[in-house]
């Protein structure tokens, strides 16, 4: 096989998988490893992944080699093999803590269970392989050069996207991924079974939106970390993916390129107001369309047929998302002084939004300088809350141009204390509470403010934050981060979330050995070693989907 195979690429007109493979061949300053290895990244140029990383120090970069350092034991992980530095004492517990929460299904490995809690009374569904959740795990597993459990995974995960699903008398779409599933051993007839739940026995009975998204995410990660495309280019998974896209590029009654979402549909999984567009799926389904882009074959009519719809809904969407969802200083100011009840097209204010109703706290949270993708947009509703998953999925996707990445990360340093505080980082800011929270959350016990999705502080989010921050040449940001993290994840027994303004106090209905809370730290400690390991999951921006933004923004202040 070709030493530089990279991605297939679906056609020479489609230059956002031609943006998809970038040189990853001097990524931290340190010599060659003399190991024969097959090279899954073409060699290109850096310069649009590395906006800042000359500044940051990082000018050179190695050749991203998944498990150079061969497979591992708990306490020589392949990444610290590769690097002259003793790992920090954590990682050889989290090594043991994630591999203690293993699944395997005949045999085989298939994922990690949500939390390994043995003081806990209830299970509840923390015993069940999410969807996910099992994204840290895997790129941990890939980090680590151990692709088998990824690729068991994702063929479990594709079978079981197979079977009927209905709830009630309803049928769901044939695309729709699960939620989670479960292995039930039976000892006596030596056999396993697995049990999967597509939103049928989840609060609330919702369907999880994120997790074909997610899906496909995984198998690119895959596909780059290992250089195998075979998997990717199976009919298996070629249909899988499509099956997924089916689902949100069917017509309808949309007048805009956003996905429209029940409340509960994403890791905010409870009722949180987040009903309508959530940044959170917007953002994921971008990087969904631009990762199955690179993937989808063309070699019939119906692959041709999809990949042209991908690319016409990736310019709408980044259109709409960069222009109307984006919130700085001056677009802040702006919506101050918007006038209401315009009925033409060039009104400025499309969605009728009156200005009364933006929230006070928002004018002394905005600084001069940053900026940041609000919560949600649709009709006389702005949702300006700070959702930290969308807004990282933004800058790994390049659904945010390279000015806005930045402003994400500027706005992150000023408003450090809110954002961080003591434990990273806020799943949302800020937190709802009194009447306002009866109303949104329906008087939800476990969303009480600060704590749980209302604005608690949820350390998986830590790798999240580490990517966008070496994507955007930050890595002091992430360092940062990443201290106070072991300031307190292993000593308090790597809880699922922090309560509090600062995030100072364990969750009070957190589990401990909580996987993701684990793997989120690995991924974030691997990947600020070894910033190549950020090519599995970072697209860079496609030129050609760049907006003209005609008001002046942050950045230019």
């Amino acid at each position: 096989m070709d030493g530089h195979m990279g991605m297939r690429k679906t056609s020479s007109h489609c230059s956002i998988s031609e943006m998809d493979d970038f040189d990853l061949s001097r990524l931290l300053d340190k010599p060659r490893l003399n190991i024969e290895r097959q090279r899954s990244f073409d060699e290109r140029s850096l310069s649009e992944l590395s906006i800042g990383l000359a500044r940051a120090g990082l000018d050179s970069y190695d050749t991203y080699s998944p498990g150079a350092g061969g497979r591992s034991g708990f306490n020589t992980p392949a990444s610290s093999t590769r690097n002259s530095f003793e790992p920090h004492p954590m990682v050889a517990d989290a090594w043991e803590s994630l591999r203690k929460s293993l699944v395997h299904f005949r045999g085989q490995p298939v994922g990690t269970i949500a939390a390994v809690d043995h003081q806990s009374e209830e299970v509840l569904n923390y015993d069940q392989v999410f969807v996910r959740d099992f994204v840290p795990s895997a790129l941990a597993f890939l980090m680590n050069g151990e692709p088998d459990i990824v690729k068991n995974f994702l063929l479990k995960t594709l079978h079981l996207q197979g079977w009927e699903k209905r709830v009630d008398r309803f049928k769901l779409g044939e695309g729709v991924m699960p939620a989670s599933f479960k292995v039930l051993h039976d000892p006596i007839r030596k056999t396993d079974t697995l049990i999967a739940d597509f939103g049928e026995s989840a609060i609330g009975r919702v369907a999880p939106v994120d997790s074909g998204f997610w899906w496909i995410i995984l198998l690119r990660a895959y596909t780059k970390s290992t250089g195998d495309l075979s998997l990717a280019e199976s009919p298996s998974c070629q249909k899988g993916m499509k099956l997924i896209l089916t689902l949100c590029l069917s017509e309808g009654f949309d007048t805009f390129p956003t996905l429209l979402c029940a409340d509960g549909c994403c890791m905010i999984d409870r009722r949180m107001g987040i009903y309508g567009y959530p940044i959170e799926i917007q953002a994921l389904f971008f990087m969904a369309l631009r990762c199955a882009l690179s993937m989808l074959k063309q070699d019939d009519a119906e692959g041709k047929e999809c990949v042209e719809r991908i690319v016409k809904r990736l310019h709408a969407l980044s259109y709409h998302m960069r222009n109307y969802f984006w919130l700085d200083f001056q677009q802040l100011n702006d919506i101050y002084r918007y006038k209401t009840e315009e009925y033409s097209h060039t009104a400025v204010n499309k969605f009728n939004v009156i200005p009364d109703s933006i929230p006070d706290w928002v004018f002394d949270f905005m600084p001069t300088r940053g900026g940041y993708f609000i919560g949600n947009v649709s009709p006389a509703r702005m949702d300006f809350r700070w959702f930290a998953l969308g807004n990282c999925v933004a800058i790994l996707s390049s659904l945010s141009t390279p000015e806005q990445s930045m402003a994400i990360m500027d706005l992150i340093e000023a408003r450090w204390d809110e954002l961080v505080g003591e434990m990273p980082l806020k799943i949302s800011y800020p937190a709802i509470e009194s009447h306002e929270w009866r109303i949104v959350t329906g008087c939800d016990p476990k969303n009480t403010r600060w704590s749980y999705h209302n604005g608690g502080s949820w350390p998986v989010l830590l790798w999240l934050v580490t990517a966008a921050c070496i994507k955007t040449g930050r890595p002091q940001i992430a360092r940062r981060a990443i201290e106070l993290a072991e300031s307190r994840l292993l000593k308090d027994g790597w809880p699922e979330y922090y309560d509090g303004k600062l995030g100072r106090y364990i969750g009070k209905q957190a589990r401990k050995y909580q996987t993701w809370s684990i793997a989120g730290y690995l991924v974030a400690k691997m990947m600020l070693e070894d910033p190549s390991h950020l090519g599995m999951i970072s697209l860079e921006e496609d030129k050609q989907m760049k907006p003209v933004i005609k008001r002046s923004s942050s950045w230019n202040c």
